[in-house]
Order: structure tokens, then sequence, then C-alpha cells
């Protein structure tokens, strides 16, 4: 459904592959992360960041040496990317909500 209502809006990206989803999370991306999801926050819509971090930049893996810069994709997605609510529970009128928050956030 996300998919469907979001494909239009501009200012944002949504994942399309090939492979399937599970839609454990519903990521998005856009450049106003930040203001977007303040802005849902003020319509008590809850998103969430994860993956902040890209793995090669993470504690963990520091021992490889990579720094900031080696992989600009990556770092650009993880300041863009944004979860919006994804739940077993979640109604498709909370959908449309989320969807028509968005819309008019980039209006």
């Amino acid at each position: 459904m996300y998919d469907g209502l979001l494909e239009n809006i501009g200012g944002i990206k949504i994942a399309n592959n090939n492979f399937g989803n599970v839609y454990h999370l519903y990521v998005i991306r856009t450049e106003k992360r930040d203001g977007l999801m303040e802005y849902l926050k003020e319509k008590g819509i809850g998103t969430l960041i994860h993956y902040p971090i890209p793995l090669h930049l993470q504690k963990a893996f520091s021992y490889l040496g990579f720094n900031e810069g080696d992989f600009p994709t990556a770092e650009r997605f993880s300041r863009e990317i944004l979860s919006l609510p994804m739940f077993p529970e979640l109604s498709e009128e909370e959908v449309k909500r989320v969807c028509r928050e968005i819309e008019n956030y980039f209006a």
C-alpha cells in the first residue's frame, strides 16, 4: 500500500527491487529526512532511523581501516533513510494518513 501511495510524491525515493520484500521495515529516502521526521512527529506519527551509521564506519569494523568518504553512497543513504510505521496491526487508514502527511510536507 505504501508503494502505491508514495510513488508519485516528489522529494522521496522508495525501494524498488526484484527480490521481493518481507517488510520488516518500510524505509524511504529523502534529502529532507530530519525535517520530515520532525514534521511527522508533530503530527503524532512515529518514525525511526535504522542503521544510521554505515557498516564501514561502525566500531566493530574499524579493524578494516575504512574511513569516512570511502563509501560515499552508503554514507549518503545513511543520512537520508527514514523508517515509516510498519507493524502487523497497522491499518489501511493509518497508512493513508502517513502518506497524506508526507505528501503535505512536500507540497
